[in-house]
């Protein structure tokens, strides 16, 4: 087995290295691209039945046979003929404009055919393979790349014991060419690490989200009076982290595969993430995390750091947690975001202070969805500056909550529990980053995918292609100004040639590709923007395009 992949898929060997400095090589584009789940399938079998997973011709009843680049909308995962041809295509088309590369996870075949179950020698040739091409199309020339461990990059799936173990150890060779060697001890302990993707200015931390995972039963869930649990450890080691960027000055991008939500992460875990995402505010810059295959984004709030009441009824872990991120019927996902969103103060009540945004982005992997791939672009100009400015956590909370001085009183369940020890300064600041358009502000995203009929029409001969299916930017942000001054200082965020036609015409001021007209990803706009889909009547149709583009036009939408 491990004889006929090496020969059919593996990338040329090449002599590991360390990621190398983007200044020294290369000019600042202001873009970075989010790759994520890839989930290459070596038995994939153009032609077969989708109920076998795409592997066999039978049952030959099913009507929905495997495409050749792929099944969309379908439970089967990606033929070798999707995962070369997008990077090919990225290689071709977007590394002249780009600075780094975020790839959070996912690597590997579901296990989801009994007649060939997964095993690790498989799954870590899998990651090998598409390791060696990252290196080839990316790293090779220069540019940063930065992975994730994803929860079927394990074995068994969804279950990583606390390390150092051979899986760590594995992955330490494996991706020894994209993890700075300061970092490979810490590495080889818990599968995270930092990597400065522009020295001194920019930094993109991986975190391994299988010790927040609550589906990983070989960990204790970062209960406080477990400190040596290992999503504690992680937790310990992030904090660090964060302090010593912000003391440098330097902005960040948190980064992994599982994203954080109530009913992903086990409590503790949750909300010793969420209290620090709001207290170091003005360094990190954002949140991007896969997993989900559907195109998405959450909050994390002040509120969540709350104790709520469920969890006073049953015990103090709250391991029963439950949130809009398990097991979805239907648009369950779609309904349950609005009704967050819904929750929301007023404009005018709204403490920015509060808020994180997580962004979710599609897979490669057409499972269930289409193709995708996002392009991010962010300011590179301007001075560096350091924030400084500190306020400490007020009395939150809308939604029903205990009382935290009773329910954290000497002897109470919640005493040793992380909702009563978050007591440390916050650190915000409206002029920071995440927060108004400046150095290292995210300004945006292009988000590409391949059509359904594309991916379906295309063969040996014929190749599919990516095409935009929308940008957050407003159209006028697309082009330069009017006012020539103006104009000689401005930079495409999204290159021309990248966007259909329609949208190269710098006369237009609406466009379906951009249906959401967001001046920058700064938390007030993100806010702003689940404001706007919280209201059923005056926004009806960009509630609908944000449904149609969370499940790519699929039955849940």
């Amino acid at each position: 087995m491990a004889l006929v992949l090496n020969e059919l898929y593996a990338a040329p060997a090449q002599v590991p290295f360390d990621v190398q400095p983007v200044e020294a090589k290369r000019k600042l584009q202001g873009r970075f691209l989010h790759i994520t789940d890839m989930h290459p399938d070596p038995y994939y079998l153009p032609g077969a039945s989708e109920k076998s997973a795409c592997h066999r011709k039978k049952p030959k009843k099913d009507k929905t046979r495997a495409s050749y680049y792929g099944t969309p909308f379908s439970g089967c995962d990606s033929p070798f003929t999707l995962t070369n041809f997008t990077l090919d295509y990225l290689d071709k088309k977007w590394t002249s404009d780009i600075d780094f590369v975020i790839w959070t996870g996912d690597n590997a075949r579901h296990d989801n055919d009994r007649k060939l179950p997964r095993t690790p020698d498989e799954i870590y040739h899998l990651n090998r393979v598409m390791a060696n091409k990252m290196q080839e199309v990316f790293l090779s020339k220069g540019i940063p790349v930065v992975p994730s461990l994803g929860n079927n990059d394990v074995w068994p799936h969804n279950i990583l014991m606390p390390g150092p173990n051979s899986i760590t150890h594995e992955y330490s060779s494996i991706w020894q060419a994209f993890i700075p060697f300061p970092s490979l001890q810490v590495f080889q302990r818990g599968a995270y690490y930092s990597v400065e993707v522009i020295p001194d200015q920019l930094a993109v931390v991986s975190l391994n989200t299988m010790y927040f995972y609550d589906s990983n039963k070989a960990v204790g869930g970062c209960e406080f009076k477990e400190r040596d649990d290992p999503g504690n450890l992680q937790l310990d080691w992030l904090e660090v982290q964060l302090e010593m960027y912000r003391q440098r000055g330097i902005k960040l991008w948190l980064s992994g595969h599982v994203p954080p939500t109530p009913g992903n992460y086990f409590p503790e875990c949750y909300v010793r993430y969420a209290e620090m995402s709001l207290r170091y505010q003005d360094t990190i810059l954002g949140h991007i995390f896969g997993h989900m295959n559907a195109d998405h984004f959450t909050l994390i709030e002040a509120r969540d750091l709350n104790i709520p009441l469920e969890n006073a009824q049953g015990s103090a872990n709250g391991t029963d947690a439950v949130g809009p991120y398990k097991k979805k019927k239907r648009d369950q996902l779609y309904q349950e975001l609005l009704q967050d969103f819904s929750d929301l103060p007023k404009e005018k009540k709204i403490d920015h202070d509060e808020y994180a945004v997580v962004n979710i982005s599609p897979s490669v992997v057409p499972n269930p969805y289409l193709p995708s791939f996002r392009i991010f672009a962010y300011n590179i100009t301007g001075a560096p500056k350091k924030y400084s400015k500190t306020s400490r956590r007020k009395g939150h909370g809308h939604g029903p909550t205990l009382d935290k001085k009773h329910a954290c009183k000497e002897g109470s369940a919640y005493q040793e529990t992380w909702w009563c020890q978050l007591d440390k300064p916050w650190h915000s600041d409206a002029d920071a980053p995440s927060r108004m358009n400046t150095l290292w502000t995210p300004l945006g995203y292009a988000q590409y995918n391949i059509r359904k009929k594309r991916l379906n029409a295309s063969g040996k001969t014929r190749k599919p292609k990516y095409k935009l299916e929308y940008t957050t930017f407003a159209v006028d942000a697309l082009h330069p100004p009017a006012d020539p001054a103006a104009a000689t200082k401005f930079k495409y965020a999204i290159p021309l040639r990248h966007l259909p036609r329609s949208l190269r015409n710098r006369t237009i001021t609406e466009s379906k590709f951009a249906p959401y007209q967001m001046r920058d990803l700064t938390i007030p706009s993100w806010v702003e923007l689940a404001q706007r889909l919280a209201r059923p009547k005056k926004e009806a149709e960009l509630r609908k395009r944000f449904k149609k583009y969370m499940y790519q036009g699929g039955r849940e939408g």
